[in-house]
């Protein structure tokens, strides 16, 4: 990993930590970033989102728009199963 993707990685991970994780775990939601590379963000939901099709979307959805609203460089976000 470079220097510029683990920079990356940090900034999604507190994004993550301190803006989206608060409201998701309300309903017991927990997310897993898997890896960060090239303005790419893969991660993992666990909980009670994982297992609905349209809660991942929604959760992914609303994760990517805040990820590329404060970490510049986040260009698109895939969940992995």
């Amino acid at each position: 990993m470079s220097d510029n993707s683990a920079g990356l990685r940090e900034r999604v991970e507190r994004v993550i930590a301190e803006e989206v994780l608060p409201l998701l775990t309300m309903d017991g939601t927990r997310v897993e970033v898997l890896d960060v590379e090239g303005g790419v963000v893969r991660l993992r939901l666990h909980g009670a989102c994982a297992g609905c099709p349209g809660s991942v979307y929604a959760a992914v959805m609303g994760i990517e728009q805040e990820l590329r609203r404060r970490v510049p460089g986040v260009e698109y976000l895939e969940a992995v199963p």
